[in-house]
Order: C-alpha cells, then sequence, then structure tokens
C-alpha cells in the first residue's frame, strides 16, 4: 500500500491500491457507465436508422477507416455484459437510447424491433439487481434529422420533446433515473464549432442556434418526463474541465473557454440565464420565454471529468481561445490528457458551489492502448492508479462539502472512443474486436473489490465524518 493510500480520514478499505472513500456517504451508489453508439453494433439490422457517427464511418474519416457497425456487438451480447456488471458488483449502470434505433427517421412511426431491445435491457438490468439510469441523448443524431439543420433548427425541439415521450411512456413504469444529453458542449462544439468538412467554416451563429435549443430540448423533455413518470429523479450531464491559461498572457482566452466548454448549457439550465460573455450573442436568437422553458426543475447535476484543458488567447479565432501548451511535468495519458486530480476536486467543488445540487460523478476514466500479456491477461496498473488518485480527489471534495452522490466508471468496456475509433481503450473489460471475446481486466478486479469493500463498510462509516460536522 502506497503512501496516499494509507492517508485516511477515517475507516477505509484495506485492500492494497484502495483510495479514501470515507467522506462519501453512506448511500453512495457505485456504477458503470456506456454509450449507445460506442458499444451496441448491430446497426444495420431490425429497422434501425442511420446516425450521424454511422455517416462519418463509412465516409471513412475516422482513423483506421473504423466504424461502429460491430463495435463490441452489445445489442447481441447483452446478456454477457449484464452478467459481468452483476460479477463487478455495481449497483447502477448508466447507458443511452440510440434515437435512429427506436425512431428511424427521428420523428413519426416508431421502430417495435429496436424499443424491444431496450425492455430486454432494462428488464436484465432490473432481474441482476443493477438500477438503470437511462442517458435520451449520446450524439448518436438520427442522420434524417441532421439532413434538416440538426440542432441548428429549431424544430429540433419538437423532435426531442416527442423522442422522450416515446422512451418515456415505454420505460418509465421500470426506469426512474433519466438524464437529458451528455456533454452538450462537446458535441455542438466539435460538430458545430471546430467540426469537421463543411462545418468548419460554418458561421459561429450557426453554433449559437444550436445551443440554444439544445437548453431549449433538455427544458422540454424533462416537461415531458415530469408528466410521464412518476417518482422520476432527473438531470443533465456535462464535461466539466477547468480551462486554464497557458500564461498569464491568456487570462481572456481561458474565460472564453470557461463559458463555451463549462457554462453555457449548465447556466440556462440550472441558474436560468447564459453566462455573461455569451449572453449578447444568445439573445438576438432568443424568443420571449425561452429562458423559462430552459431553466425548469431537476434534481441532480450529471458531471464528467477526465483533466483540465490549457488554452490560449487567439482573438482572431472565433471562440476568441485555441488550445495551448500545458506546463511542463505535468504527467499525461497515452491519449495525452493530462492527469490532475486536483482538477477534479476542484469541479466538483465548483459545480456544488455554482448550481447547489446534489452531483453524480456521470463518467471518469482511462484512456489507454492496453494489450494481453502472454498470459492473456490485461494487467493495467496504469489505469488502476488514475482511479485510484480520482476518487481519493473525489473523497477530498466530498471532505470539502461537495454533495457527491455517485460514481459511475467510464467504461465497462473497451468501445468505439469516437475521433480515435479503437485506437483507444477506457474499459474494465478488455474486447478483442474480432472475437468478441471479454476479458476482465486488472482493474475491473480492482473495482470490484473497492465496491465491496465500500459497500460493507459504509454503514459503519462516521456521517458525517467529524472534519465536516460544523
Amino acid at each position: 500500500m502506497d503512501k496516499s493510500a494509507g492517508d485516511t480520514n477515517g475507516p477505509e478499505p484495506t485492500a492494497p491500491g484502495a483510495p479514501r472513500i470515507a467522506a462519501l456517504r453512506p448511500e453512495f451508489i457505485w456504477g458503470a457507465a456506456t454509450s449507445s453508439f460506442q458499444i451496441e453494433g448491430a446497426t444495420r439490422v431490425d429497422g434501425r436508422g442511420p446516425s450521424v457517427w454511422d455517416t462519418d464511418g463509412r465516409r471513412g474519416v475516422i482513423p483506421g477507416k473504423d466504424t461502429g457497425d460491430v463495435a463490441c456487438d452489445h445489442y447481441h451480447r447483452y446478456p454477457e455484459d449484464i452478467a459481468l456488471m452483476q460479477k463487478l458488483g455495481v449497483q447502477a449502470y448508466r447507458f443511452s437510447v440510440a434515437w435512429p434505433r427506436v425512431l428511424p427517421q427521428g420523428r413519426g412511426q416508431a421502430n417495435e424491433p429496436g424499443l424491444a431491445f431496450y425492455d430486454r435491457l432494462i428488464d436484465g438490468l432490473l432481474a441482476a439487481g443493477i438500477e438503470p439510469w437511462l442517458c435520451l441523448y449520446h450524439w448518436d443524431l438520427p442522420q434524417a434529422l441532421d439532413d434538416l439543420g440538426g440542432w441548428t433548427n429549431r424544430d429540433s425541439v419538437g423532435w426531442f420533446s416527442d423522442y422522450a415521450a416515446l422512451v418515456a411512456d415505454r420505460y418509465g413504469d421500470r426506469v426512474k433515473r433519466f438524464a437529458t444529453f451528455n456533454e452538450p458542449a462537446i458535441f455542438t462544439l466539435f460538430g458545430y464549432g471546430f467540426g469537421r468538412g463543411n462545418r468548419d467554416e460554418t458561421p459561429i451563429e450557426e453554433l449559437h442556434h444550436a445551443i440554444h435549443h439544445v437548453n431549449l430540448s433538455h427544458g422540454a423533455a424533462v416537461d415531458v418526463l415530469r408528466a410521464r413518470v412518476g417518482g422520476c429523479s432527473l438531470g443533465s450531464i456535462h464535461n466539466v474541465q477547468p480551462c486554464r491559461p497557458s500564461s498569464p498572457a491568456d487570462a481572456d482566452g481561458a474565460r472564453w473557454a470557461d463559458t463555451y466548454w463549462n457554462r453555457a448549457y449548465p447556466d440556462p439550465q440550472f441558474l436560468g440565464r447564459y453566462p455573461e460573455l455569451l449572453g449578447p450573442a444568445m439573445e438576438a436568437i432568443m424568443r420571449p420565454g425561452d429562458l423559462e422553458r430552459i431553466h425548469r426543475p431537476v434534481d441532480w447535476f450529471g458531471l464528467n471529468h477526465y483533466s483540465p484543458i490549457y488554452v490560449r488567447t487567439d482573438n482572431a479565432a472565433r471562440f476568441r481561445f485555441g488550445f495551448g501548451d500545458r506546463p511542463p511535468g505535468i504527467p499525461v495519458t497515452p491519449m495525452d490528457w493530462p492527469i490532475e486530480p486536483d482538477g477534479f476536486r476542484d469541479s466538483l467543488l465548483r459545480v456544488t458551489k455554482d448550481y447547489g445540487l446534489p452531483v453524480y460523478v456521470t463518467e471518469n476514466g482511462f484512456g489507454g492502448h492496453d494489450k494481453p500479456d502472454i498470459t492473456g491477461a490485461v494487467i493495467d496498473n496504469d489505469r488502476i492508479a488514475f482511479l485510484k488518485g480520482y476518487i481519493n480527489a473525489m473523497n477530498d471534495a466530498a471532505a470539502e462539502g461537495a454533495d457527491i452522490r455517485g460514481y459511475f466508471v467510464w467504461s465497462l468496456l473497451d468501445n468505439f472512443e469516437w475521433d480515435s475509433g479503437y485506437a483507444a481503450r477506457f474499459g474494465l473489460v478488455y474486447i478483442d474486436y474480432p472475437t468478441q471475446k471479454r476479458t476482465p481486466k486488472a482493474s475491473f478486479d480492482w473495482y470490484k473489490g473497492l465496491i465491496k469493500v465500500a459497500r460493507a463498510q459504509a454503514w459503519h462509516f462516521p456521517w458525517p465524518p467529524a472534519h465536516r460536522a460544523r
């Protein structure tokens, strides 16, 4: 056990390499997360329509010309994956519904085979004692809707509301935890802002329209879910990353990055206003009553976090910032993402202070290039060290007053990692893509042990811990 593992605030797991968890609530939820396009595969079966990511894959723009056509074949192998979750001991599983699987054209006629797949998945989770957490949207916009302007079209609010109603009516008898969107800042910034192809040249006003329409869609979906699902618990999921200036001259760039990256969605959704720097641009496109439609009551904040970002001021850029150099000496993942657990602690404290909502960590994880050794085992000690450091930081944030209610590791399985294709691996379970063989990694056993000890000892932890009782 290393030095940090022995630095405790009270009782903690005794397994080697265990992180600090004494400041976490007794009812803390430990889970795992995935998303539909990244694991399901089966993109051309049972009536599913194409998504924008299918289109990109078929254009060959993903490295290695990777596509999501097969991915982890979860569509057919979900019972095996549920069995892995049950073995892991997670209490909850965060997944997303593929909009084009249940509504191939994004609207209109529903697709019964696609709906039935999620019936089977949800029923299997419940039978295994795992609570389903359903995210409505994790980036796989139906291509038919993108052809109509996608999120830049205000009609998208109605499309998403109708989709939310379909999901609520079908699964609301069994699912009570819903997220509206996953990381809207990322799919709009990189889809309409930084983008690729023709979108690299689109006016910034297109991005502003997309931001506003996604926010309106969030509010509409919250109202639909409240009306149709009794006892539901609702939130939205945001990728919060400290935006740090690469030099003292880059402070303005960091403010602009923070505005677009961290505040453009949570501020209107949870506070009822756009951030100051973005306000004038959004006022030009808002209609009367829009902020009230966006600012609907929710129950929790979903926080995804991996690392800070370092930025530079670039007044010639559309967003007035660009990506900058990080200070020397900061460790990085194989994906070149900084490893700075203090940024995670700071993000948890900031979200609690700014929005006053309970926080669930809905993604946190380590991307590497894992390979089996000669025995077939996958010994991913770097991932274990990363998770330990970040869970320590989460415990520290809780000790300082952050209201953290759960942690979902990203990800259960290696999967299609968007613009990285299959080169990056985030899973606790190794996927051999040619054979679809699943091999739990060393991190799987580590996380399993953490959950087991945390759940066994939870009710023996003093609550609140002495250092929080003020």
